[in-house]
Order: structure tokens, then sequence, then C-alpha cells
């Protein structure tokens, strides 16, 4: 019989236990220095942004109440591995069905690789339930790289035809730490409630709907990341990938290269207050693999809520009949009003791990 894989180990390790339905689930990180004071007013700030609000999420409302039960002592860290837990309260798992496979869910997948023993309330282990545990691990990164004064923020760049400003245009720090505080996080204020209004009129129609997340990294010194495999962008995009519903990631300019002659994108460099820079950032402040100063700039694309209120035609795993299903539960319209953080915690672990990398081969 096969087992389950979720954990990241490199220069750091993350290892991921529990299920959405379960009555706790958690996270040990294991790379983490003694001496580090975590600031738990900080993450209580970036689980509050992942929270559901109004009815633009689920109704599925949790307190995220967590408890470090090792690796922290005296307001510490210890150096020894940090054991983080979650309680879940507030889950039904009356409404789900073990016949019925749910159109884009990983129910097939996981029913035939693990020969029908897994936990399917909630979709179990694959849920995006467990995506508090990024949120918290990433907060106490986003603390550490801080201190390195590399800054982090994401907002919603497209719903539908809906875009907002471009990050291109907003490089000050102060105003990325005003973006990484909202929970619907856009740059233009007057795109955000047409946004809003769209996700809600969807969720009205008992639909869901995606959309564009992108993501700066700020003041990312030159050469972190290696050649080929270990490449600045392969190692985000691994971190990007594990969070459910992203389907895509581009950087910079990324598929719009297809569209430019070499003349038009590419970044000429200049020197301005002594400081080598370039005129545009088309390439997203990666080159060969490596961050060459300039901001880091990627956008990844999240799909549509997969459960949805309408019918929709599926197989029923006992009969191996054709047939509908209407789900039932607690789902979000739109996980895009509320993934911008996690794209920002998946980040700064990914980060933090290659700066780490960069040290260890210098």
């Amino acid at each position: 019989m096969k087992s389950m894989s979720s954990c990241f180990k490199n220069n750091i390790s993350l290892s991921i236990f529990g299920e959405s339905h379960q009555k706790t689930m958690g996270i040990i990180i294991e790379g983490i220095p003694a001496g580090v004071t975590i600031d738990f007013d900080f993450i209580n700030q970036e689980l509050t942004r992942r929270r559901p609000f109004n009815d633009l999420s689920t109704k599925r409302i949790e307190k995220d109440a967590y408890e470090i039960v090792s690796g922290y002592f005296n307001n510490k860290t210890t150096g020894s591995p940090l054991c983080i837990l979650v309680t879940n309260e507030n889950f039904d798992s009356s409404v789900y069905q073990t016949d019925l496979i749910r159109p884009s869910h990983v129910d097939y997948v996981i029913y035939k690789k693990y020969h029908g023993f897994f936990d399917y309330r909630g979709s179990g282990h694959f849920s995006g339930r467990l995506t508090v545990l990024f949120v918290i691990a990433g907060a106490i990164f986003k603390q550490l790289l801080i201190t390195k004064n590399i800054y982090i923020a994401a907002h919603i760049s497209q719903i539908q035809e809906l875009k907002d400003d471009d990050f291109s245009n907003l490089e000050q720090v102060d105003q990325l730490k005003s973006l990484s505080k909202q929970s619907f996080p856009v740059i233009n204020p007057h795109i955000k409630e047409q946004m809003m209004q769209r996700i809600q009129d969807t969720a009205k129609k008992h639909d869901s709907i995606g959309g564009i997340v992108q993501t700066m990294i700020y003041n990312l010194p030159v050469g972190v990341g290696e050649p080929l495999f270990d490449s600045l962008e392969s190692q985000l995009s691994k971190f990007m990938f594990s969070i459910p519903g992203i389907k895509g990631i581009s950087f910079g300019s990324g598929f719009g290269f297809a569209l430019h002659t070499g003349s038009e994108i590419n970044d000429s460099w200049k020197i301005e207050n002594e400081k080598m820079i370039t005129k545009t950032n088309h390439n997203g402040g990666i080159n060969g693999g490596m961050s060459n100063g300039m901001p880091i700039i990627f956008q990844c694309v999240v799909r549509p809520t997969p459960s949805i209120g309408l019918t929709q035609e599926t197989v029923n795993l006992q009969t191996h009949k054709n047939t509908t299903i209407t789900i039932q539960g607690k789902h979000d319209p739109a996980i895009i009003s509320r993934i911008a953080v996690i794209i920002e915690a998946m980040t700064a672990i990914a980060i933090y791990d290659l700066l780490l990398e960069t040290k260890k081969r210098s």
C-alpha cells in the first residue's frame, strides 16, 4: 500500500499532518534558529487575512486556535523542531458522500491511488483548510525576512476582465506594508468594489470564480537562486503549486514575452544613485535563475472553486453508472479573495530556504 508524503526538506524542513474534518492538524518546522522571539500578534493578523469574511467566502468560520507544543520556551525559539497544532471546530461531515466523485476534485485520484482508504470529508488531507498551517509558518518566516529588510506582498490583479493596477508602479516599502495588511488586497481602491460585487453576483448563481494574484518580493539581494534545477523560479513554483487551487505561474511579463521582440522587452541596465538597476523589469527581477537586485514579480492563476451549488455530471463509484451531483457544504465562491496571504506565506518560506542555500554555497 502507498503512503502520502507531505514533507519539504532542504535547509529548512516542514512536515504537515492532519485533515480538514479531524479535530487537530499541525506542522513541524525545523531550521528556525534559536533565540527568535515570535510575534504572535503578527501571526494572528495574518490568520485574520485568511479567515472568511462577509458573503465573499465560505460560511465555515474557524477560530484558527493554535498552540506551539515544542521548540519555544521563555518567549524564544530553542532551535529544536517547532511543533504547532491547530484545532478544527466548525465542520459538518454529514454532507459528504463516499460514492459520488466531485468534478475537478481529487476524489477519484486518491480513491484509485490509495485503494479506497482515504478521508473524503472536506477533501481530507488535500483540503484548503490545511493552508492555515502555511500561513502560521509563513508568518514566522516573514518575521525573519523583515529583519533582513526583505518584504513580500501580493494583490488580486485580475478577476475575469476586471484588472487592478500593476506592481510596476508600487515599489515603496510603506505601500507594500499597507497592501500586506488588507484582507482583500488591491492597489487601486476603485477596482475593489467591482471585484467584490462580481464575486457576490457569482455566489448568488451558486457558481464560483477564479482570477490572478500578483506577488512582489522587495529588496532580495543579487544572486539568490542556483542555475537550472534549483533556480529561483523553480523553487518558487514548487511552493506555489503546493497551494490548492493554483494552476499556473509566470514571472515578470510571463507569457507576454510571446508578443514582443527582444528590442522591445529587454531590460536595459543603468546606474542610479550609485546602484545598478534595470530601466524596466520584464524579467521579474530574475536572470539565469537568480535574483538580479530588482523586485521579484510573479503571477499565479487561481482556478474557480470546484465545489459549486449547481448540479453537475459525475459517476457513482459503487454502481459505475453515470449520474449527477449537487454539492452541499460550506464553500468559497472565490478562494482568490483569501489566497493572497497564503501565497505570501509560501513565498516567505521558499525565499528563506533559498537564502540559506545561497549562504551555504557562497
